[in-house]
This record gives C-alpha cells, sequence and structure tokens, in this order.
C-alpha cells in the first residue's frame, strides 16, 4: 500500500510545490498588490463621497443642498418636504445627484418681493446658480475621493507607490464616472418629472407648477403698486369727515389664513405702519403644512415691531405654534386671556390639524364637528370662571364660535377664506327658578342670571395670503384680504376699514369703512366710504367717495 499511496504523495507535493511557486512568482505577487490597492482606492472613494460629497447653494430664495451617491442607474432626485420627491431621468452612469429643497431665506425672499424687477431675472440666475452648484460639487468629489484613498492606502500598506496608486485609481474612476453622466446628460428630463409622495399633493407638484410659478411672476411684478395703493388710499378715507378716530382710540389689525405667502408679511409691515397699529391679531393657519420645513416663515413677526397674538389653525402644527412663541412680539393663545393695549383677549387653538385637506376644510363627520364645539365651550369656560370681562375672543374655525355667543361682544375668525360679519344667535334663556320668584325681592345673583346676555358679533376675515399658492390655480385668484379695528376708551368696538387687495397678479385695492352703530336690540353697521385703486405707482391720488349712509344689519 505505501509503494502505490508513494506516487500521489509525489505528485501532491509537486502539484503543491507548483502553486507555492506560482503564487510567490512576481507577475502574481504584483497582481494580488495591484487588486489590493485598487480594492483600498475604490472602497475609501465610495465611502468618502457618500460621507462629504455634498454642497450648499442658494437657488432663487431658497437654500438647497446637492449631494452624489454612488449608484447603477444614475438620476437625479429633487426632495421637497414635506411633499414628496421629483425623480428625474437626467443622465446614465453610476452617480446619482440629489437635491433637498430647504426652507426660505427670509431675506432673499422680501428682497424679491421690494425689487419686482429682480422676479424676472432670478430665474435666469436659478440656471446658473444650478450650474455653478453642480460644477462645484463635482470637483468636490473628485477630491474626496482621491483624498478618501490615499488617505486608506497609507495607513494600510505605508508604502509611497501603493499609496499614489490608490489615490489614482480613485482619480480615474471618480472623474470618468462625472464623465460619463455628462456626455449622457437629458436637458429635456426637467419636462418628465417622475413623482413620489402624498397622491394628494401630486397635482400640485407636477402639474400645477408651471401655473403657479407663472401667476406668482405676474403677481409680484404688480406688488409694488398694490401697497403704494394702500398707502394713497388710506390717506384719502382718512380725511373723510365720517369717522375719525379719536387719540385714544386702539388699533388692532385683523389678519389670517397666511398659508406660506412670502408677499404677505410686506403687506402687513405697510398696513402697521400706516394705520399706525397697536397690535396685530392673527386667527390661525400660518402654513400649509405645519413641517418644520416651514418654521422659518415665522421669523418675520418681530419685524413688525408690534405685538404679535396669535390662535393654531388646522394646518398649523403644535412646532409651528411653537415657533410662534419664541419670536420676542409674539403671544400665543391657548385656551388663555391676556390684557394687550387696555383689552382684554382671549383665545384657542383649532382642535384638529388637518394639513391634507383643502382651503374649505370643514369637520368631515360628527366627531370632527364636536372638537371644534368643544374647544369653544372650553374657551367659554375659561372666560366665564376668570371673572373678567373679556372684550374678544380668538378661535381659527367659525364652528367653534357659538358657545361664545353671550360670553364676549366680538369673535374674531378665520378658516373660510372670505370675509363676512354676523350676528351669532343668541344662548338659550336660562329658565327662571320658580321657587324663587315668590320672594318680592330677587337677589342680585338672580337679576343678573335673568338678564338677556350681551349680543356677539362673529367677524370672520379673508385670507390675508391670497390661500398660498392654492389661490392662484383658478382662473379668478383668491383675494388677500385683512381688517383695521377701532376700540373706544370703553374697549367698545367703533368702527372696522376691510382692506381686499385684488388677488394674485392684480393691482386692484379696495377699502371699506364701516361704522359700528349700537342701540338698546341689535348692533348695526353703517358702511360709510369706500376707496377703490387699480392706479399705478406715481399716478394721481385715486378718488374715493363717501356713501350715503345707511344702516343694514351686519352680514
Amino acid at each position: 500500500m505505501s509503494e502505490l499511496a508513494a506516487p500521489w504523495r509525489r505528485r501532491l507535493r509537486s502539484t503543491t510545490d507548483f502553486s507555492v511557486r506560482v503564487w510567490k512568482h512576481r507577475w502574481f505577487r504584483n497582481s494580488r498588490v495591484a487588486a489590493a490597492v485598487g480594492l483600498v482606492g475604490l472602497t475609501a472613494a465610495v465611502i468618502g463621497v457618500m460621507l462629504f460629497a455634498h454642497t450648499e447653494i442658494n437657488v432663487g430664495p431658497f437654500r438647497a443642498e446637492m449631494s452624489l451617491r454612488p449608484t447603477v442607474v444614475g438620476g437625479t432626485e429633487v426632495d421637497i418636504p414635506p411633499l414628496g420627491s421629483l425623480h428625474l431621468d437626467s443622465h446614465r452612469g453610476t452617480l446619482h445627484l440629489k437635491v433637498a429643497l430647504g426652507s426660505l431665506d427670509q431675506s432673499r425672499t422680501e428682497e424679491l418681493i421690494d425689487n419686482p424687477t429682480a422676479i424676472s431675472s432670478a430665474g435666469d440666475r436659478a440656471v446658473d446658480e444650478v450650474t455653478a452648484g453642480v460644477t462645484q460639487l463635482a470637483l468636490r468629489t473628485v477630491g474626496l475621493a482621491v483624498l478618501s484613498a490615499i488617505l486608506a492606502a497609507a495607513l494600510i500598506f505605508r508604502n509611497v507607490r501603493r499609496t499614489a496608486a490608490a489615490g489614482l485609481t480613485a482619480l480615474v474612476a471618480a472623474a470618468g464616472s462625472i464623465g460619463i453622466a455628462a456626455a449622457t446628460i437629458r436637458p429635456n428630463a426637467i419636462s418628465e418629472p417622475r413623482y413620489e409622495g402624498l397622491l394628494v399633493n401630486a397635482p400640485a407638484v407636477v402639474g400645477d407648477a408651471r401655473r403657479i410659478a407663472d401667476n406668482y411672476g405676474r403677481y409680484a411684478e404688480q406688488l409694488q403698486q398694490i401697497v403704494s395703493n394702500v398707502s394713497r388710499i388710506y390717506t384719502t378715507v382718512s380725511a373723510l369727515p365720517v369717522y375719525e378716530p379719536a387719540g385714544n382710540t386702539t388699533r388692532i389689525l385683523h389678519v389670517s389664513d397666511l398659508h406660506l405667502n412670502p408677499s404677505s408679511w410686506g403687506l402687513i409691515r405697510t398696513v402697521v405702519q400706516t394705520f399706525d397699529i397697536d397690535a396685530v391679531i392673527d386667527t390661525g393657519d400660518m402654513v400649509d403644512w405645519g413641517s418644520s420645513a416651514e418654521t422659518s416663515y415665522v421669523s418675520s413677526i418681530p419685524s413688525l415691531n408690534v405685538p404679535y397674538i396669535y390662535v393654531r389653525g388646522n394646518h398649523d402644527s403644535v412646532a409651528i405654534q411653537t415657533a410662534v412663541s419664541k419670536q420676542r412680539n409674539a403671544i400665543v393663545l391657548d385656551d388663555k386671556i391676556i390684557l394687550q393695549n387696555g383689552l382684554t383677549i382671549a383665545g384657542i387653538g383649532d382642535p384638529q390639524f388637518t394639513p391634507d385637506k383643502s382651503e374649505t376644510n370643514t369637520a368631515g363627520d360628527n366627531s370632527g364637528a364636536e372638537l371644534l364645539t368643544a374647544a369653544g365651550e372650553r374657551l367659554a369656560t375659561t372666560i366665564r370662571d376668570s371673572g373678567k370681562k373679556v372684550d374678544i375672543a380668538l378661535v381659527h374655525d367659525p364652528a367653534m364660535a357659538q358657545p361664545l355667543s353671550g360670553v364676549v361682544p366680538l369673535v374674531l375668525a378665520g378658516h373660510k377664506h372670505k370675509r363676512s360679519v354676523e350676528m351669532l344667535p343668541a344662548p338659550a334663556a336660562p329658565t327662571p327658578d320658580r321657587s324663587a320668584s315668590a320672594s318680592p325681592t330677587p337677589s342680585p345673583a338672580a337679576s343678573a342670571t335673568l338678564q338677556a346676555p350681551m349680543p356677539t358679533r362673529l367677524m370672520i376675515e379673508g385670507s390675508t395670503g391670497g390661500a398660498g399658492l392654492r389661490g392662484l390655480e383658478n382662473e379668478e385668484p383668491t383675494p388677500l384680504s385683512l381688517s383695521v379695528l377701532y376700540f373706544d376708551e370703553n374697549h367698545d368696538l367703533k368702527a372696522y376699514d376691510d382692506i381686499q387687495l385684488g388677488g394674485t397678479g392684480q393691482s386692484n385695492v379696495e377699502m371699506q369703512r364701516n361704522v359700528v352703530g349700537l342701540d338698546d336690540k341689535d348692533p348695526v353697521v353703517t358702511p360709510t366710504s369706500s376707496a377703490t385703486s387699480s392706479a399705478p405707482v406715481g399716478s394721481p391720488t385715486p378718488s374715493v367717495s363717501a356713501g350715503t349712509p345707511v344702516s343694514q344689519p351686519s352680514r
């Protein structure tokens, strides 16, 4: 057996010796080293690109972050939080470009609005800004790939030649990937986006984006003359001898439903300065989605330089409410009562958070209606338990107002995107205590209980933001609405000015002054003067005529 096994042992030994010689051969050894160097260089390059290949750029008023990632399909992804993302078949190759749109830069946005001529050039600059950003990112990617490969090879091999070879490998791979992407770029891919996100958002992101952009461009061109007309109309109307606010009059500006419209802040500032406003009241829906990306929108509140009193709307999340509360001049009311400029004001936030619903959002079921009513009742209880005479109650949804009837003289609301004024139905009269009727002299408490409740006026503001971007989708844009309320030394509402700016893309401005007349039965509103202007900047002061006073119940 040993004699038969001997040849096999010799063959095995010979094969092993040959394998060892091949393994130790210079060419094979160099191949192993080259493969190791290439693997280290490529792995380090990929890790370096994934961790550090990103840059921030300004695209118009947006702050955007661009990054590159290794892939096998190429393409571009544009993240639009919180709506979703757009995917473009922009190029082929091993690199995937991702663009994440961040928050609006408030100062850059206001510069565009204050200079309407800059809007048209902003679109041209945006292309150059994106091109410069991609070029900068490509160079950064090549540099990071080479640097990462050199550092990794130096730590592993501790050999200058191998380290240089790893860097060269990374340079060829990175530059080659960018070259393939540049050679296969498809400029027309922007017109064929694939949307991923909430289904309800798809038409707004893909289908209506061009219409919204076009309409907003027209609007921005008219914004300056709109604001100018507001100032000229105020000057003319104030000269009419119909209602002259006394020196001790408190002026409150009521705004609502800004819905992220950046132009709202410029308009509000103009009215605050022109009308000498003491405080601003905002009845909610400051943003659209309640996302953290929208919190920067509230940063313009301090620029108004007057107290800003706010209640949360159904499009505003708790995060938005918290962001508002951090502004130095902001006051958030959520089942609270404050004293401001002599007026006692109570307010409560909307109990619903429904950012996915449209501008005509209403409670879709009984549970929603019950939530709204319960919130109104909660605020009414808070007011009664405080023992204070509250002058104004703030809610977002008018459905929350009915429980406040007879509790406060004035309720301010928004939500409907349409201005209206009405008297709330009086609450049911309490049933008199029959046992107490035998008493010849009712107690003061019993007399107060049987006394008719105070009439309550509900004033619903339109959208100060023109319903945001949604206001641009229709042929007739949603007008921008806000109101100035005048209170006398007794904290009674004496008059209010309704200001309405023609919707986005229009420069028409209307202002109606209404004087509130009180008698023993029912408050009435007398329209006393109105003004309309669509004149461009620099034209003569628009004409204003005082209407014949006609008493009529408010609507």
